[in-house]
């Protein structure tokens, strides 16, 4: 498990959070028969944080500068995520290209152009490697932050934000209703199409903008209660059998995990002190994105060299590897990173900001 020390730009009650959705989807990977919607819970959590902090940085850039520097946020973006994810592909190609552990050297070269163009969720090209189509939630959050940032700006040019969050929201859950509907015989279909958890980021996003009314509603003294029972409800629906073919899940998953996220992450952005109990999950939170990345294709190297203990070798590998990555590839980068954003501020500890922006 990595060190805690974090940098004072990260809120560690959101490391815990994402340590909370991370652990869920290792857990799915490895007993998917008995956590059958954890997977589902973990990712559209990561879904709902990612638009609330997202969101926030997008605005205080509109707010201090009048407009959204592009160029800063996708240079910025682009450091936080593509380092770690080409540590991830050059590891691909040695164990499936060179070695060919699991049978599909074909497949390389077509999934390392899919995913370092983020496009594993367009129907028609997903990834012939198995191993590699969890990149899928990636592919699904870039696409979305190609076209948020202007949707906000131009609401608040002219005024009229909530009536783009609205719209967007109502044009995402309109499109996940055409497409439960046309494909109800087969809705393993929608998992990783671009419009079905989309509706998460929204509400994520929604959250950060509306963050008075948000506390008049989850008061500081409701707060802790709130969250107990949001976090119960996650718990519980990562038990769900069948998820991903699930009408219920697909029709109201995404809003009502979403909802349950903005409930924790209302108590765990002001959680001065994580107790000790709690640093592993705040660890694990820390390499959250790389223990993403390496996961899934380490279940499948792992399963038929080990088939009676892979469910447990496999996370150990995995927070190994994210490990690896964090304090090799992913720390350097951010302490890059924050010296082009701040030029003229000393950094030290991790330098790393609360989100993968």
């Amino acid at each position: 498990m990595p060190s805690t020390a974090v940098s004072p730009h990260r809120i560690r009650g959101l490391d815990l959070l994402r340590g909370f959705a991370i652990l869920l989807v290792l857990l799915r990977h490895s007993w998917p028969q008995v956590f059958g919607g954890a997977g589902i819970v973990g990712v559209v959590v990561f879904f709902t944080l990612s638009g609330y902090l997202i969101t926030g940085i997008l605005v205080s850039d509109v707010r201090q500068h009048g407009r959204v520097r592009y160029g800063r946020f996708y240079r910025n973006r682009a450091i936080r995520l593509v380092p770690a994810l080409a540590f991830l592909l050059v590891g691909f190609v040695i164990v499936e290209g060179v070695v060919d552990l699991i049978d599909t050297r074909d497949a390389v070269w077509r999934t390392v152009v899919l995913a370092a163009t983020y496009t594993t969720n367009i129907p028609g090209l997903e990834p012939t490697s198995r191993s590699m189509t969890h990149l899928w939630t990636l592919a699904n959050e870039e696409q979305f932050y190609l076209v948020w940032p202007l949707l906000l700006v131009l609401g608040i040019r002219f005024r009229r934000l909530r009536a783009v969050v609205l719209g967007a929201a109502v044009v995402i859950l309109a499109a996940l209703a055409v497409t439960i509907v046309v494909h109800r015989d087969d809705l393993t279909f929608l998992y990783t199409l671009p419009t079905t958890w989309t509706i998460a980021m929204i509400i994520g996003a929604a959250a950060n903008l509306a963050q008075a009314r948000v506390n008049r509603v989850i008061t500081e003294r409701r707060r802790p209660w709130v969250a107990g029972g949001a976090g119960a409800g996650l718990i519980v629906l990562a038990f769900f059998p069948d998820a991903k073919s699930s009408l219920i899940v697909y029709a109201v998953g995404g809003v009502l995990i979403g909802v349950l996220t903005v409930a924790l992450i209302w108590y765990l952005r002001t959680v001065p002190i994580v107790p000790s109990i709690a640093k592993p999950l705040l660890g694990l939170g820390v390499i959250s994105y790389a223990a993403y990345l390496w996961n899934y294709p380490v279940t499948f190297w792992v399963r038929d060299l080990a088939p009676n203990s892979w469910p447990w070798i496999a996370p150990i590998i995995t927070v190994a590897l994210a490990t690896v990555s964090w304090f090799l590839v992913e720390r350097p980068f951010n302490r890059f990173k924050a010296r082009l954003t701040h030029p003229t501020v000393k950094h030290q500890g991790l330098a790393a900001s609360p989100s993968r922006s």
